[in-house]
């Protein structure tokens, strides 16, 4: 997939409000099979962000600061430890306002939402992903399980790649997804990585979202 065309020092801001909206929807449907199937890993108590509040005391491997890139859209996202490999689309606004999910029908697809922060560029980019679809596991079905310090792998469309440490994996209820402490500036540029996750019911599909925290430890 290619782009019409984009300007590297382009800045995209968006309130962290309207992204939030995407937790509401939920971006997977609902998991085929009876209730009682295990179902995709959940995030332990040990991967949760230090500091409940505030992720910007969270700490990352030493060194020095890493330098932010500037804007440029992101293409491909890698997170080797659960074996994600995957194209990233753009995805928008749907007419109700909400943030539209990748397609479905592709279990290996990202979305991550065009109007925000750039992975890599200062503030907090986020993407998100399927856990699954009526056939099955989908790209981010894995993102529970993940542990601190695991690395995740963003490929821009300008030939750099931004490489982010992880400093937290907990999971949200949807009725209270806490969007300021998930999305909010910390200073830093940050990526969050999200599906869905937590309890499931046939009726009612997924009532929380696996969030991934994560830092800008190198650029290449």
């Amino acid at each position: 997939m290619g782009r019409d065309q984009w300007c590297g020092e382009r800045r995209r801001r968006t309130p962290w409000g309207a992204i939030a909206l995407v937790m509401l929807t939920g971006v997977a449907l609902m998991r085929n099979g009876v209730d009682t199937s295990p179902g995709p890993p959940q995030p332990a108590a040990a991967a949760s962000v230090a500091g409940p509040q505030d992720p910007a005391t969270a700490t990352v491997t030493a060194g020095d600061p890493v330098q932010p890139l500037p804007y440029a859209p992101a293409s491909r996202v890698q997170i080797p430890a659960i074996q994600v490999d995957a194209p990233v689309i753009d995805v928008n606004l749907d007419p109700a306002g909400w943030i539209e999910a990748p397609p479905a029908q592709d279990p290996n697809l990202v979305g991550w939402y065009q109007n925000g922060i750039a992975p890599g560029q200062r503030g907090t980019a986020v993407v998100v992903g399927h856990v699954d679809n009526l056939a099955g596991p989908a790209v981010f079905y894995g993102l529970g399980s993940l542990s601190k310090g695991r690395q995740v792998e963003v490929e821009r469309y300008d030939g750099r790649v931004a490489v982010f440490e992880i400093y937290g994996v907990e999971v949200f209820p949807k009725d209270d997804f806490p969007g300021a402490r998930v999305y909010g500036d910390t200073g830093y540029a940050e990526l969050r990585v999200i599906t869905c996750g937590g309890g499931y019911t046939k009726a009612a599909g997924y009532d929380g979202n696996v969030v991934v925290f994560a830092r800008l430890v190198e650029t290449r």
